[in-house]
């Protein structure tokens, strides 16, 4: 039901935009987040966002980097990554579900494929 897109190689300090849309034309719950997995690490929170009423919540390590937001008219969510890292490397998924925003990946219960972020240094 979600597809995540604009993954790519890039070299430290680059941006990247990411897109989450809705397959079927929209998303189950307000709640839209982004995750990301790297390599021997557990499945991390970036950001999430409910909606234009509500400020968005951010995981501590993309603070002041990364922005996301929504377009309700095209039913996507984005996630703006802006000075990215080598350690932004990672796989990015967005979810959604639930109607609070949440850090944690219990509260979402659908889930895109991923999208990969490469980041050279």
């Amino acid at each position: 039901q979600l597809q995540a897109s604009g993954g790519g190689s890039v070299q430290a300090g680059d941006s990247l935009r990411l897109a989450c849309a809705a397959s079927r034309g929209f998303f189950p719950s307000n709640v839209v987040g982004w995750f990301r997995l790297a390599p021997g690490r557990e499945r991390e929170f970036v950001a999430a966002v409910r909606s234009s009423a509500d400020g968005p919540l951010y995981g501590d390590s993309v603070k002041g980097r990364f922005t996301i937001s929504r377009d309700n008219a095209k039913k996507t969510v984005y996630l703006q990554m802006n000075d990215l890292r080598s350690e932004d490397t990672a796989l990015y998924y967005c979810a959604t579900g639930g109607s609070r925003l949440s850090t944690s990946t219990t509260a979402y219960r659908y889930w895109g494929q991923g999208t990969l972020v490469t980041v050279s240094s």
